[in-house]
């Protein structure tokens, strides 16, 4: 973070680039040979579960015996032959509850078991019984019968994963309907909810954009948006209808070759379908202020802020053609009023505000609307085909940007809408099974000012370059912006699960092409802001920054249509009865035009080789640059200077053993690299600030006195406060105010190389089985875009004199241009090495409990505040050295437990707990009157624990006699109370003048206070 001169960029998308391009003939090889032995599809992306074993005649491993596998719910069959030692391999299958028949040497054995989303389960069955070590399962409802299943436990992974499963999901506590808000009961997650009631996923030391999700098998990754999932870039929305999720599993390290486009956890989840029998829900909750504790800040005004979280939806499906095909559709609602606070800043209180100013303090509450619909039709034909179409459509409006000295009329109105469809074909062939998606996308984010005009902004003094002086955002807000993502692609996987030397194995590869459009406009500030000093006279302002397209060029916009491509080969050989191998390559490769085509404008090139004002005569400002180390020859293009990135070849591999070969204590480990991307978001700023700059005026006014007509100063004039006005003062010379931006000419993709090792082992306690998992890993990740300042003194520095190590070049920008040339370059880095724990005893109807209990031990380091694109204090990244992993707790705990206990009622709880993390300030105690020793630092608060929430909730079913089911549920969230404070006084002070305030929280807090839920529903 650098609040003197940080800034992070609004707008929104991703992209990758670099190198020179591949071979054509190697791609359509590539992209032939996966194709010539395709056929159709079904389930990949980690979503298909397995079930393979051993079956055992009178006589030993049964040769040729035959094994089916039967879906209870929607009569989906998959039938194999065992090979000459017994063994078989049941793949492709939908996660659910299956009959597995067994007949051989003239017998035959019958078992039901249920397998979750993506696992690879051992299921040994003998003629003369069942041989398995799977514990104890839940009884499912299959057309009005109870059936009693063994839920098959999966031990024999390298992966680090863990289970998200439909109970978790019904039963657990949660304040918002985001399914990914159980990720974070896994070791190494953290499901994070901002102040503002936006959330987001993340992993490690990493930021969320490392993240991608998979529903059905397909990533569901944002091209746009920061915030990794599509849509889920500073939204209280949820990127899919929990009613439509069945279960899910999260991995957070050495993830198999199939998974691309990420360098943090993968989320694989699969959607629910229709079955044999008509079924369907509705469910409703509501809370409102009355059901809330106060936030600090209503503590304090004896005042609580009206508010309101209400949800609600439908789903219902059933069969079309009993056994063949089913459908499903889902609806969901959100509406929220969120309370938020406004108070001015800089010390200011509300009573030493004029007059004018003191309505827009208090409370406030910003509204959100969100609508979400998913569709799903499936159809088996015989034993061999099976089609999927599935559809999505997310639409949001929410008001943004409201809280703190941000007032209402200077918040952003957002629309946020997502539309996906999937259609999908498997093909089960002997031995072989192929699954294809043909996808479609159309993702927009349109962000603009709540209210149009003129800002008003109050300040205290004079103003710098990030507005840390401001007191009151009283007018029109700056944004406007059009972001969007619309795109095909075709991946196809092939999966061999009947190959045999040295061993089984289990060879699965797939191809992928996406042709992607991503187009990006940015006008900020869209409103004119004039600065007003609240000491001074507020009827005229001494400062006016507004944003204009250059004439006849652009205004602000860009598109790219980019192309990804995607071959991977993924070999689980199963050496013998206790060592597996995981052995996979992938390599992606992805073209973007913006980028590669991009052509540095011929009036920046004509200012770089111009005289530098400031330097001796002769000296030009690309000279002044080269005696600072900077060489504008690996920024500035022609068109043909740049070439997309053509290495990512990612190695993954991995082992298991299993040391009795019983599945009870298994080791396992292994290393991966993983690509993800550069965000859009930031590479579209080369082409669209430079089309659209940003301009700044001075007033001479009292107490802000400069010399009209000298430089950027003018004398203050009331025709002047109109946008036409202020575009026809800056018509005849647009670059003066123009910020440029160059990007580098070799940008690499961002990656993450990852290491782990671990044990498993089941326990038996008494009569309940547990299972563990400890283990350690450590993520490197490289490459992460930055921008630096390119400015650089006359003698080619960067500081102000010789020794300083704060104090940027600001100002000696381009000549004839703004104050500031921008470099864009990689090379932010994480390091994270965690103690990962989890103990698991799965609920089960037959036990009526279950618990889960995750730690994570995590030692996080980074070179650039996450979240934190611009670094433009420092001449390169050195300068901000490393600090702990924002955000990234040392220790953290998070529990849960399930219990039916009498009456009918069901109790569930969920408990998160946290030690301290760092705040980023910026440390000038050891400053006199100038800043040239100030530098970045972090402090933590003086807590023990830094978060703490505890959740409960309660829940009975009523069966009514007629099929239908009534329920009703409450929910009490932070129980305790307690105050997550996430907002501290950060200001130091100066040499001999310490802040005695230094580190003390202030009022902003993580949502929610003590609140209670009321949830109803109906289910028949």
């Amino acid at each position: 973070m650098n609040p003197h001169h940080s800034r992070r960029s609004s707008n929104k998308s991703d992209s990758k680039s670099g190198h020179s391009r591949p071979s054509r003939s190697l791609l359509a090889c590539a992209l032939a040979s996966c194709l010539a032995m395709a056929a159709p599809i079904a389930f990949a992306q980690g979503t298909a579960a397995t079930i393979r074993g051993v079956v055992s005649g009178n006589a030993g491993p049964a040769a040729n015996a035959s094994v089916t596998a039967t879906n209870l719910a929607n009569g989906l069959t998959r039938k194999v032959q065992t090979g000459a030692d017994g063994n078989y391999t049941l793949a492709g299958l939908p996660p659910g509850t299956y009959r597995i028949d067994v007949s051989a040497d003239g017998q035959s054995n019958t078992r039901n078991v249920t397998v979750a989303v993506g696992q690879n389960a051992t299921l040994n069955v003998s003629t003369g019984g069942v041989a398995e070590t799977a514990p104890a399962g839940e009884a499912t409802d299959i057309d009005k019968v109870t059936v009693t299943a063994s839920a098959l436990a999966e031990v024999r992974t390298s992966e680090n994963a863990t289970y998200i499963s439909t109970k978790q999901i019904e039963a657990l506590p949660q304040g918002t309907r985001n399914f990914l808000a159980f990720a974070d009961t896994v070791p190494g997650v953290q499901f994070v909810q901002a102040s503002n009631g936006s959330t987001s996923l993340r992993s490690g030391a990493q930021s969320s954009n490392g993240i991608n999700v998979y529903i059905d098998g397909v990533g569901q990754k944002n091209y746009v948006l920061p915030g990794g999932v599509g849509g889920q870039d500073d939204t209280r929305g949820n990127p899919f209808p929990q009613s439509a999720i069945g279960e899910y599993k999260v991995i957070t390290s050495n993830y198999k070759a199939e998974f691309d486009q990420l360098s943090s956890a993968a989320i694989t989840a699969v959607t629910r379908s229709g079955t044999n029998e008509f079924h369907g829900d509705f469910f409703w909750d509501h809370t409102s202020e009355a059901w809330r504790s106060p936030t600090p800040a209503e503590d304090k005004s004896g005042k609580k802020t009206d508010s309101k979280e209400e949800q609600y939806g439908i789903s219902f499906g059933g069969p079309i053609i009993q056994d063949k095909m089913h459908f499903f559709v889902a609806y969901e609602a959100k509406e929220y009023n969120t309370p938020f606070t406004i108070k001015p800043g800089e010390g200011v209180t509300e009573a030493q505000l004029p007059a004018q100013f003191r309505p827009l303090i208090g409370g406030v509450n910003a509204p959100f609307k969100e609508d979400l619909y998913f569709a799903k039709v499936d159809l088996s034909v015989g034993d061999n085909h099976y089609f999927e179409l599935t559809g999505k459509y997310r639409d949001e409006t929410e008001i943004t940007g409201v809280d703190g000295i941000s007032t209402v009329p200077f918040g952003t109105a957002k629309d946020n809408s997502d539309k996906r469809a999937d259609m999908r074909y498997q093909y089960t062939g002997d031995g072989w099974i192929n699954d294809a998606h043909l996808t479609y996308e159309d993702g927009s984010y349109n962000p603009r000012a709540n209210a149009f005009g003129n800002g008003y902004v109050l300040t205290r003094g004079d103003i710098n370059s990030t507005g840390d002086k401001r007191v009151l955002n009283a007018g029109p807000g700056e944004n406007f912006q059009d972001k969007a993502q619309k795109g095909y692609s075709f991946q196809d996987d092939l999966t061999f699960t009947d190959l045999q030397w040295h061993g089984n194995h289990t060879v699965k590869m797939g191809v992928k092409y996406k042709v992607i459009d991503i187009s990006a406009t940015e006008q900020i500030p869209y409103n004119p802001q004039f600065f007003y000093d609240i000491g001074g006279d507020l009827a005229s302002p001494y400062l006016v920054r507004f944003g204009a397209g250059l004439p006849g060029i652009a205004d602000g916009s860009v598109e790219s249509r980019n192309k990804q491509f995607g071959v991977y080969v993924q070999d689980d050989w199963e050496v013998n009865d206790k060592l597996t191998l995981n052995l996979g390559l992938r390599w992606d490769y992805e073209t973007s035009d913006a980028y590669t085509d991009y052509r540095t404008p011929a009036d920046v090139l004509t200012a770089l080789n111009s005289q530098d004002p400031r330097a001796p005569a002769g000296q030009t400002y690309r000279q002044t640059l080269a005696l600072g180390g900077v060489d504008l020859n690996d920024y500035t293009s022609s068109g043909r200077e740049r070439s997309n990135f053509k290495d990512a070849f990612q190695p993954r591999l991995g082992f298991s053993y299993d040391l009795n070969a019983d599945q009870r204590h298994v080791i396992y480990g292994g290393a991966g690299r993983a690509y993800d991307r550069n965000i859009f978001n930031n590479l579209q700023l080369e082409t669209t600030k430079g089309t659209f700059p940003t301009y700044s005026f001075r007033f001479n006014q009292p107490g802000h006195s400069c010399a009209p007509g000298v430089g950027d100063c003018l004398a203050f004039n009331p025709g002047l406060m109109s946008r036409e006005a202020l575009e026809a003062l800056v018509a005849a010379n647009p670059n003066n105010g123009r910020e440029v931006f160059l990007l580098n000419n070799d940008l690499k993709t961002p990656y993450s190389d990852q290491f782990s090792i671990g044990m498993r082992n089941a326990v038996t306690i008494g009569e309940t089985e547990w299972q563990t998992d400890i283990g350690i890993s450590r993520i490197v990740s490289k490459d992460g875009f930055a921008f630096l300042l390119g400015n650089r003194r006359p003698d080619g520095s960067f500081y102000p004199a010789p020794g300083a190590i704060w104090g940027a070049p600001f100002g000696a920008g381009i000549p004839g241009f703004g104050r500031a040339l921008i470099l864009g370059v990689n090379g932010i880095e994480t390091r994270a090495n965690s103690l990962l724990v989890k103990l698991d005893k799965p609920y089960t109807r037959e036990s009526g409990w279950g618990v889960t209990i995750a730690y994570t031990f995590t030692d996080g380091e980074e070179n650039r505040e996450t979240g934190e694109s611009f670094s433009l204090d420092h001449p390169s990244l050195a300068g901000f050295g490393w600090h702990d992993s924002k955000g990234v707790p040392r220790n953290r705990l998070v529990a849960t437990g399930i219990y039916d206990g009498p009456w009918g009622l069901t109790f569930s709880g969920k408990l998160t707990l946290a030690s301290p993390t760092a705040y980023y300030f910026v440390n000038c105690s050891n400053s006199g009157p100038n800043d040239n020793f100030c530098f970045t630092d972090q402090f933590k608060p003086d807590e023990t624990i830094g978060f703490k929430q505890l959740d409960l909730a309660v829940s009975k079913e009523f069966d009514t006699g007629a099929g239908v089911k009534f329920r009703i549920r409450g929910d009490i969230l932070n129980v305790t109370n307690a105050r997550n404070y996430n907002q501290y006084d950060t200001y130091a002070g100066r040499l001999n003048a310490p802040n005695a305030n230094f580190g003390d929280h202030q009022d902003g807090i993580i949502l929610p206070t003590r609140m209670f839920k009321l949830s109803m529903g109906f289910s028949w």
